[in-house]
């Protein structure tokens, strides 16, 4: 049985984008690979069943563009999976600029910022309409609260799905979620949980010290990248809701939270020649049997978009049976599962098992999620 493929619009053409469009063209042209995938074949699609039909950015060197080049344009830095990239038929089209790019980017080369064209932005919702898009993926900049918005007002005035990749709360917004709700629409959010980054990897750790009883006193998670995301938050304004989002993925964790001056989060430097590589320093202190000290250290290094593009070509897929099904609304398991801000913080072990019961028909994504102690859903 044939199936229609899966057709995405991408608001944002950078690393994340580019590692996405690239991991489709591998796993295309390498059919019997699985590697790097939690699912190969995901309710009948796989990778290659996402076709990119609309593309928006802000960027002069990207803009009028075709889409398979303009993901290898600067300031793009990413690692290349695939470089023989065909062309989709797809121009990048000039989205509206507002909060999209900070002031302070403008004091740094052209090969590491934003260049914002001087062209008038597109209709961005009669662009989606035209080109049948099913699937909205946001991928703007941390700290563009007013175009996560617009994007978010974009799929609720066509109908497309909204997946949230960045830290603007718009799917654990009761008010645009029951929006969502009531137009029919499921949605993914907010910002993506890498496939095994500093995130998922710091949850995991403090899971296991909660579950073998030892008591977390204080822990820090210190992030340094030569991105533009990583410069983009060299602006503290900006990045008031991506430590608000990474802090509650952890804190969610343990039985009771921890005090705010002994937990912190968040990006710490940018360092341009680590490009797109991602380093996370990592620690946690905590007493275990009869008080005696206990403490660990760990060191991740990891390309960040390939990271991203991991998880976003399964939530792609989950969205889009989803839409089969007529669900709508936040899709809780999906985005607790995937994101580090969902809906109902759900312990990831509970949130895969959660997925497998959608994919196998077995329950509803878009169920409601019973919120237990400190944010943990009851499955």
């Amino acid at each position: 049985m044939s199936i229609s493929p899966i057709k995405v619009a991408i608001a944002g053409v950078g690393n994340c984008a580019s590692s996405l469009l690239q991991g489709i063209e591998y796993y295309r042209n390498n059919p019997d690979e699985d590697l790097g995938l939690m699912h190969r074949e995901l309710g009948g699609f796989g990778p290659d069943d996402i076709e990119i039909v609309a593309a928006f950015d802000i960027d002069v060197r990207k803009v009028g563009r075709p889409l398979h080049e303009a993901i290898f344009a600067p300031p793009n830095n990413t690692k290349t999976i695939w470089n023989d990239v065909p062309s989709y038929g797809v121009t990048v089209q000039m989205g509206p600029v507002l909060d999209g790019v900070a002031d302070h980017m403008k004091d740094y080369h052209p090969d590491r910022t934003f260049v914002p064209a001087e062209t008038d932005p597109v209709d961005v919702a009669s662009v989606l309409r035209a080109s049948g898009a099913e699937i909205l993926l946001n991928y703007m900049p941390v700290g563009s609260e007013e175009a996560a918005r617009f994007y978010a007002e974009a799929s609720l005035a066509t109908g497309a799905s909204f997946i949230n990749c960045m830290p603007v709360f718009i799917v654990s917004d009761p008010q645009f979620a029951a929006r969502f709700t009531e137009a029919g629409i499921p949605v993914v959010g907010d910002d993506v949980k890498a496939q095994l980054g500093a995130t998922i990897l710091h949850r995991t750790l403090a899971k296991l010290f909660s579950d073998r009883g030892v008591k977390v006193k204080r822990t820090y998670q210190l992030n340094t990248g030569g991105n533009t995301d990583f410069l983009n938050m060299l602006e503290r304004a900006r990045l008031s809701s991506k430590k608000i989002s990474k802090t509650s993925a952890v804190q969610s964790q343990f039985n009771e939270p921890l005090d705010p001056d002994n937990i912190h989060i968040g990006p710490s430097d940018y360092v341009p020649w680590q490009d797109d590589n991602k380093i996370c320093f990592l620690r946690i202190e905590g007493e275990g049997f009869g008080g005696v000290p206990l403490e660990i250290e760990a060191r991740l290094s990891v390309e960040d978009s390939p990271n991203s593009a991991g998880v976003v070509i399964d939530a792609i897929r989950l969205c889009r049976i989803a839409r089969d099904r007529g669900e709508a609304g936040p899709l809780y398991p999906v985005s607790a599962y995937f994101m580090k801000h969902p809906p109902v913080q759900t312990p990831d072990s509970s949130a895969r098992r959660m997925i497998e019961d959608f994919i196998a028909g077995e329950r509803r994504a878009s169920e409601p999620v019973k919120a237990g102690k400190n944010g943990h859903s009851t499955p």
